[in-house]
């Protein structure tokens, strides 16, 4: 009874509304703007979209004279021949308000539909290359009080005391940087960073994805079918400290957070209602509570595999980032839900084979949520699909055959895709945008490069040399 009560209540959770959208849009934009700084990158929806099908200012704009009172083709050429056609009556309006015209600044690198995304200035110039000047800061390079005071605001959660920048501010530059990486040592093992309310808890918030009503243990739900404290903890453990970041997903254990002042962890091998055995754990991707609210009643989990490339990834399907398919691959409609047909093919290529691995670990299913289950497609019925009970453990990542979810973590954990999210992670909350100036880019580059052969993994290094870096210290 609770099992289906509990459908029926998650069912409202997850209503989506379809709408008409396709990833050859950036493409077009590349071919009738080709000087655009993106042009080239991975293709991505931003230029139009927020959140797909969620359309910006800009989208909003192409949307309105796409067929202004006719029928929408469902057709990609049509849609292409279109979008092609409008562009040019786009390029002086300024579809964001923000003072800036689209074509500006999708030369820029900025997005014309969002008005928080704005070129450095009205021409798109950093004005340290035109000899601009600030007598508050220094902006035309890395301003150590700047990046003493947003450091401790950042990792601290507060505003260095006066008797703390009274002595930064006499002392020499070689003494400030020594104080800047001073106070970043002392903030990471701060409460602020590793606590329950901690920044590291607010960036793992997206992948772990926290349901109140589901939660058990501890302040539990209506509904307690499992606890995401244990993937809180996890998470933390592994991205502080000198630890190896590759454990999201590789760990085959699981941690408790010990003692509030100072924070102390204690490893643990088994854990109450975490099912899997040590054999059978990908870290995040197995726990008890990353199944169920993935998983949840599906044969072949799509959306868990799709979560886990989005979360430890950084590639969205949705967007259609991330499509590499299996060279050789048939893709082999095992549940009977149409995915080979030509408009569900280009994504299920890829997602399919990533999403095998996963198919033996139970989603919602009474006291074995969350377990390994080999013969776990023997136990749904035939109107399942037809030949549900032919889904091959084995699957892809990458374009690389992999036997199952263990080799699926280990291919991902040692990706250059996996170096660059933890990278994104960390510089979208410190520095508060993607990289769009040259500058930093060229920053972005060299830490995620470094995080693997210099930093060897530790996030606490490349904390400490994004923190060093002029994207971060100049203002």
């Amino acid at each position: 009874m609770r099992d289906f009560l509990t459908i029926a209540w998650l069912g409202t959770l997850i209503l989506v509304r379809s709408s008409f959208a396709l990833p050859v849009g950036p493409d077009v934009l590349c071919e009738v703007w080709p000087d655009g700084t993106s042009c080239g990158d991975t293709s991505s929806c931003s230029p139009c979209h927020t959140t797909p099908p969620a359309r910006d200012d800009f989208g909003a704009d192409i949307e309105a004279r796409l067929w202004p009172g006719e029928e929408r083709p469902e057709n990609a050429e049509q849609f292409e021949e279109r979008v092609r056609a409008l562009l040019p009556e786009l390029e002086e309006l300024d579809s964001d308000g923000d003072g800036i015209t689209n074509r500006l600044e999708w030369v820029s690198g900025t997005d014309p539909g969002d008005r928080t995304s704005v070129p450095m200035d009205d021409e798109g110039i950093d004005p340290c290359l035109a000899g601009g000047d600030n007598p508050a800061f220094q902006i035309c390079g890395y301003d150590t009080e700047f990046a003493f005071r947003r450091a401790s605001l950042d990792l601290c959660a507060r505003s260095p005391s006066w008797s703390d920048l009274t002595a930064f501010r006499a002392s020499d530059d070689d003494a400030r940087l020594v104080a800047i990486d001073e106070l970043v040592t002392s903030c990471l093992k701060s409460e602020a960073w590793l606590g329950k309310a901690g920044t590291l808890r607010r960036i793992a918030h997206a992948k772990i994805r926290p349901l109140a009503a589901l939660k058990s243990g501890e302040g539990a739900g209506d509904i307690p079918l499992g606890d995401y404290e244990d993937d809180y903890v996890l998470f933390t453990y592994v991205m502080s400290g000198d630890r190896d970041a590759r454990d999201l997903l590789l760990a085959n254990y699981f941690v408790v957070m010990t003692n509030d002042n100072p924070i102390q962890f204690r490893i643990e091998n088994n854990r109450v209602d975490q099912n899997t055995s040590p054999a059978e754990r990908a870290g995040m991707l197995t726990t008890r509570w990353f199944l169920l609210i993935n998983t949840m009643f599906t044969p072949i989990p799509r959306t868990t595999a799709a979560q886990a490339y989005r979360a430890y990834l950084g590639l969205d399907i949705a967007k259609s980032e991330g499509l590499i398919e299996p060279i050789g691959n048939e893709l082999i409609d095992y549940d009977d839900k149409g995915i080979t047909e030509a408009a569900c093919a280009t994504c299920h290529r890829t997602l399919d084979p990533l999403s095998y691995p996963f198919s033996r670990y139970e989603g919602i299913r009474g006291q074995a949520t969350g377990s390994y289950v080999s013969y776990r497609l023997d136990s749904f019925g035939a109107d399942q699909g037809s030949r549900l009970g032919e889904t091959p453990e084995e699957g892809a990542i990458f374009g690389q055959p992999v036997r199952d979810l263990i080799e699926w973590s280990q291919v991902a954990a040692n990706s250059d895709e996996f170096a660059q999210s933890i990278t994104m992670d960390l510089w979208t909350y410190l520095i508060g945008h993607k990289p769009s100036t040259d500058l930093e880019k060229e920053d972005f580059q060299a830490l995620w490069t470094g995080f693997r052969q210099e930093d060897n993994y530790r996030v606490e290094r490349l904390i400490q040399r994004m923190i060093d870096t002029h994207s971060y210290g100049r203002p």
